[in-house]
């Protein structure tokens, strides 16, 4: 008879071996450190090294979690898209802190990101939408995003009705554009033998970045 995955679970164990991240190899500045472990991510072609899981808090205290697609970084922070008025678009507007979390399970690390969330520029918005394929363009302005609908044909009809009004110029619909979370505090993880993990938070005192090792 078969076991059930419950009663499997308990049962379950990989170790951790496939490297270590220390105070002496790892980056002074937490996005240098972030930027050499994405590029190893994309260089080992993980599949969709690109996503992150991003978790808000609302107005009602419930944090919710979902995956969305890093777009852009720099020294002002971590950047994606999406509809403003969304479930997560809400929850930001009445509480702006949200935390990030990267976990590239073939090379065993975790990155975890906190900090504030504001609106990209209408400039940085426009211009990625515009780089958008037409049927992403489309779709931005045929869903309602996080709403209630009937059924998936309001979607379809919707994006024949904003094709057919658009055309090949679908300008950026008033209610889509990007966030940029302005990281203080950066966790990198790694992997370790016998769940000794290796652990370094990066945090933001005085301006500067506090590199710390925390226990796993």
């Amino acid at each position: 008879m078969m076991s059930s995955p419950n009663e499997s679970l308990a049962a379950l164990r990989k170790s951790y071996e496939r490297a270590e991240l220390d105070e002496i190899s790892s980056a002074d500045d937490p996005l240098k450190q972030f930027e050499r472990w994405l590029a190893e991510a994309i260089d080992a072609k993980l599949p969709e090294p690109n996503a992150m899981t991003l978790a808000t808090v609302g107005g009602d205290l419930r944090p919710s979690t979902r995956i969305v697609l890093i777009k852009g970084y720099d020294e002002r922070g971590i950047v994606w898209y999406t509809n403003y008025q969304s479930r997560k678009g809400q929850d930001l507007a009445g509480n702006p802190f949200a935390a990030l979390q990267f976990h590239w399970v073939e090379l065993e690390r975790v990155v975890r990101i906190e900090g504030r969330v504001e609106r990209v520029s209408d400039v940085e918005s426009d211009a990625y939408f515009a780089s958008r394929p037409l049927d992403s363009r489309i779709g931005a302005w045929a869903s309602p995003q996080s709403e209630v609908i009937s059924g998936r044909d309001v979607l379809v009809k919707n994006a024949a009705v904003y094709a057919a009004r658009h055309l090949l110029s679908p300008p950026r619909p008033p209610h889509w554009g990007g966030f940029r979370l302005v990281p203080d505090r950066w966790e990198f993880w790694q992997g370790r033998r016998s769940r000794l993990h290796d652990r370094l938070r990066y945090r933001l005192e005085g301006g500067d970045w506090l590199r710390e090792r925390l226990a796993p």
